[in-house]
């Protein structure tokens, strides 16, 4: 019985297999595969019988799934009755591949064809007679006993390697199961109908292309197109060489604006650095000059404010405490009952004569004949005579001339500043019912109708004079402030000459 490779699925479960077999895979499927139905084998057959008959087994299967090459050994009649393990010549070979036509000699006796190297599963050793004398691989010398298994094992060997050279042969990897090889077989069988169908295709387009006529040209004709070709060909090399110059210009313009380019990249990158840096100090002067501009708003405000505030009237602040005037709260007068230091009197004059001074040296169109001298708490009066009078006390109520001229040279100029006043309004057009009014007339030495005079005159009527004399005054101060602008930077030079005020 010859061994046979099957699946173990159903090998392994029926009966018991020799644990010494070597082990088959399915290249494709990967299951497992070994050798069954060769249980009493080795017992049957002595042991050449058994190597030579899985040899030529062996040697047939792949002599019968292979192509014969022409290369092939004559066996001499030495040969043919060779010894055990030499298998027979396959009886279809020679019919398949002998050519009626062969000019060679006949072919006597059996013979093998030679596959490649590669794929020889005898060794060859020449003999005296030319032949080659073949011996299957891992047989003994020796003729093995009939109860020795080394011939099966040495037939399975050879098995093994037909495997190796049916993979080398055929590329595909052995062995293989029975449903990949059926589908193996498909899959070729599907390839050779391809190859068929493209080997027609090419045979009709040869027949086609064999029974197209073509016009033979005569040699002269020849001759014309092979100038005329050369002369394309000289025509084409110029236009190359044209088209190589070109390249070669249009190369270095390339490597030339490729080096401007780098230039402009980097006349760019320096660009935007200089911008990026322009940018931040034009943000920095931006914000300095927001903050500047902040600043100039507010100061202009303040400074509006400034303008509509005139630094005399603060300086010279004119009120009263009850029948008696005061002007920076020092009181101007006195009465019998109220007892008022000439320190604080003196210090009252001093202030009104620094008022009435300041406003008539701020214009130069007004006429200032009576000249007031602002002194502190010792002002002093200048008449148009250039006499001088001391408007400062201690007096005697009953000897007080010259302080009492010094009043009444006072309550003139006072007079003479409101008049001047009066005409400044009508040269600006002002309306009469917002030009300068006094609130007291003077007259003299009177304002209203009380004297000036502190000689042989009662000090309630003394002290009502002089708060008229302040009302005025302070008339005439607004008037001032709402016409002028005026913040001498002498004023607090004379208020620093002035005694301290009293709260």
């Amino acid at each position: 019985m010859k061994p046979k490779v099957a699946a173990a699925a159903g090998g392994e479960k029926g009966r018991g297999v020799d644990p010494s077999l070597p082990r088959f895979k399915c290249q494709e499927c990967h299951r497992a595969l070994v050798v069954v139905g060769v249980e009493s084998f080795p017992d049957r057959l002595p042991a050449h019988a058994n190597s030579g008959m899985h040899a030529s087994s062996v040697q047939g299967s792949i002599m019968g799934a292979s192509r014969m090459d022409s290369s092939y050994v004559v066996l001499s009649k030495q040969n043919r009755s060779q010894g055990p393990g030499i298998p027979p010549r396959p009886p279809s070979a020679a019919a398949r591949h002998v050519e009626p036509n062969q000019s060679t000699r006949a072919i006597e006796g059996s013979y093998i064809m030679l596959p490649p190297a590669a794929a020889s599963i005898y060794k060859t050793s020449t003999s005296e007679g030319g032949g080659a004398h073949l011996s299957p691989p891992n047989v003994n010398s020796t003729s093995p006993s009939p109860g020795n298994n080394s011939g099966f094992h040495s037939s399975v060997t050879v098995l093994k390697r037909a495997f190796e050279i049916a993979s080398s042969q055929t590329q595909v990897e052995q062995p293989l199961c029975l449903e990949c090889m059926r589908v193996l077989s498909d899959k070729m069988d599907k390839e050779i109908e391809d190859v068929n169908t493209d080997i027609k295709a090419y045979d009709a387009c040869l027949q086609r292309l064999e029974q197209e006529s073509y016009n033979v040209l005569s040699e002269t004709d020849f001759l014309k197109e092979k100038e005329k070709i050369e002369e394309e060909e000289k025509k084409l090399k110029a236009a190359i060489e044209e088209a190589e110059k070109q390249y070669s210009e249009v190369s270095s313009e390339m490597k030339d604006l490729e080096t401007k380019s780098k230039q402009f990249e980097e006349l760019e990158e320096r660009y935007w650095h200089e911008f990026n840096s322009f940018q931040f100090q034009l943000t920095s002067h931006q914000e300095e000059r927001d903050a500047v501009l902040a600043k100039i708003e507010v100061s202009q405000v303040h400074l509006e404010l400034l303008k509509r505030t005139n630094v005399l009237n603060d300086a010279f602040y004119i009120s009263h405490d009850g029948v008696i005037g005061t002007i920076n709260n020092f009181r101007l007068g006195r009465l019998p009952n109220v007892q008022v230091e000439w320190d604080e009197i003196n210090a009252a004059w001093g202030q009104a004569a620094l008022l009435l001074h300041t406003m008539a040296q701020y214009f130069p169109k007004f006429q200032y004949r009576i000249k007031i001298h602002p002194m502190g708490s010792y002002p002093r009066v200048t008449d148009i005579n250039n006499n001088t009078y001391e408007l400062f006390g201690p007096v005697n109520l009953f000897w007080s001339t010259r302080f009492d001229k010094a009043m009444t040279w006072f309550l003139t100029c006072l007079q003479e500043f409101s008049e001047f006043a009066i005409s400044l309004d009508k040269e600006n057009n002002v309306p009469s019912d917002k030009s300068l009014k006094l609130p007291y007339k003077i007259d003299g030495d009177k304002v209203g109708s009380y004297t000036i005079f502190l000689s042989f005159n009662k000090l309630e009527n003394w002290t009502k004079a002089l708060k008229y004399m302040l009302c005025n005054l302070k008339w005439v101060l607004y008037w001032f402030i709402g016409n002028t602008s005026f913040a001498p930077p002498s004023a607090s030079l004379y208020l620093a000459q002035s005694p301290n005020k009293k709260g």
